[in-house]
């Protein structure tokens, strides 16, 4: 299965989405409202897995135990995700558990789940420079050492029609 986590607000933008691929999780901004996550760590001590916060969202780290491929579409928002697609991602943290381990000279989460994903980012936005590039494939990478990605790609469109012609 494939999870889709994006910002697009255009319902034509949306639209194509659908015919992505088969078997699809879709997250995006036009669904529920989502909370943002506390820092409370009651994922890792309260219930374990699973969000505390009584949200849509409060099942985000099983969702994406049930994928093998991640798809995040985000505006680069200096660098990074725009706040909608930050805040999702902020609210997989049941998804790891509160253990440490090394990889690659850096500290990152233990797996809560055997399941590893590929995740491939789509950044969308105009004038976008280079720093910003350098951060956000950055950032990119230590999300994808964090949830144990088996493989990860980094793409930069200037707007959502180049990105859909390009998915296309």
């Amino acid at each position: 299965m494939k999870m889709i986590v994006h910002d697009l607000e255009d319902a034509g933008a949306i639209s194509w989405l659908t015919e992505f691929g088969e078997g699809q999780d879709m997250i995006g901004t036009n669904d529920a409202l989502i909370r943002h996550c506390t820092g409370c760590f009651g994922c890792w001590t309260r219930t374990p897995g699973t969000c505390v916060l009584k949200d849509e969202y409060r099942y985000l780290g099983a969702r994406l135990a049930l994928c093998d491929e991640m798809v995040l579409i985000s505006r680069c928002t200096y660098g990074g995700y725009s706040p909608f697609v930050c805040n999702v991602m902020n609210r997989m943290l049941p998804y790891v558990l509160p253990y440490f381990k090394t990889l690659e000279d850096q500290t990152h989460h233990q797996l809560r789940y055997e399941q590893t994903v590929r995740l491939n980012v789509y950044f969308y936005g105009e004038n976008q420079t280079e720093n910003e590039r350098q951060t956000a494939q950055a950032l990119v990478r230590a999300n994808s050492l964090n949830i144990g990605a088996k493989h990860y790609e980094v793409s930069f469109y200037e707007d959502v029609q180049q990105l859909k012609e390009a998915l296309s």
